[in-house]
């Protein structure tokens, strides 16, 4: 088994943080994005992938090498990015004839038992029930359980089984012919080959698929979703916080993540709060938010906030003398 991680999208809904690195390496809950994926699907049993980076994918590169020496790895430039379908088919050549693969989207963090999907023995796509699946791929089922048809965003769609980007293809060879039919007959849907017509193709060719549920499900694709998501992981994984170290009059309201040889005094930190390394904090108030490495904030009063890495924020100090029935209103 295999997996195969799109990883070039420029997270253009994620900016400015990806203007210098890429989206999957946004951080949340105290590790990359790429990091909670990856590690997820180690965990099932997985030591074989094929990264597909396009912009800043050098960092990509650097980022899996330095942490995870253990696996196997390739890296596969898409350039142009003309989309999900065209990333998964120039993984082609690192794929041998036989080989099962999973596919993850590297923006979106999945909590389901991945080793007793991958044991099954059908192909199965991920899928959840959404109030609003217009803006995802939706599969349609057959009165046996299977897949009969796929439609990529569909306006009006006549199923609420949205595809969540999470993919178990036992016909890998199979897949890769329709994705390379489709891509020399320019079959395109919003202007980009979508991985979606590619699967129905297999559909067509008389393979079988199934769905999965994925009832955990974390979109990390805009500011919003990434910090509701980093509040979330936070609570499922670390749960009470106990620092290593003892801040200087400082409390910690759990759950937070703070990661090594940061220095923060006269603090309120948390919830849901993720510190990067080296990182040094003072004066500051900060409730759900993710705040990089080597970041400084001094005076600094924070909520539903961003702070990339090597960011510097120096707040406003006031000395004041208020008497009886005065309200002052700082917005």
């Amino acid at each position: 088994m295999k997996a195969i991680i799109p990883v070039a999208g420029i997270g253009s809904r994620l900016r400015p943080h990806t203007h210098t690195q890429p989206k999957a390496l946004v951080p949340v809950a105290g590790k990359p994005i790429l990091a909670h994926i990856v590690d997820n699907l180690i965990k099932a049993g997985i030591r074989e992938f094929i990264f597909i980076v396009g912009y800043l994918g050098d960092k990509i590169e650097d980022y899996v090498k330095s942490n995870y020496p253990g696996i196997e790895k390739k890296f596969v430039l898409q350039e142009p990015r003309e989309g999900i379908g065209h990333a998964v088919w120039l993984a082609k050549d690192h794929l041998a004839e036989g080989d099962e693969i999973v596919i993850a989207l590297g923006d979106t963090v999945f909590d389901i038992d991945l080793k007793e999907i991958l044991q099954q023995n059908e192909s199965a796509l991920g899928v959840k029930k959404v109030d609003d699946p217009r803006s995802f791929g939706v599969a349609e089922l057959d009165s046996d359980g299977f897949i009969r048809n796929l439609v990529e965003k569909p306006p009006i769609p006549k199923s609420n089984l949205a595809l969540v980007g999470l993919y178990k293809i036992k016909e890998s060879a199979l897949l890769m012919e329709a994705l390379e039919e489709n891509i020399n007959q320019n079959v395109r849907t919003y202007e980009e080959f979508q991985l979606t017509d590619g699967i129905m193709k297999l559909i067509q060719k008389g393979v079988l698929l199934k769905t999965f549920p994925v009832e955990n499900w974390y979109d990390c694709g805009t500011k919003e979703s990434l910090l509701e998501t980093n509040a979330v992981l936070l609570k499922k994984t670390l749960g009470e916080f106990h620092p290593k170290n003892s801040f200087e009059n400082t409390i910690i309201i759990p759950p937070v993540s703070i990661a090594e040889n940061c220095r923060i005094s006269n603090s309120i930190i948390g919830p849901n709060v993720s510190i990067g390394d080296n990182s040094i904090i003072n004066y500051s108030i900060l409730k759900d938010s993710i705040i990089g490495s080597f970041s400084e904030l001094q005076n600094a009063v924070l909520h539903q906030s961003i702070i990339g890495s090597d960011a510097s924020l120096h707040g406003l100090s006031q000395s004041l003398n208020l008497g009886d029935n005065t309200e002052i209103d700082f917005g």
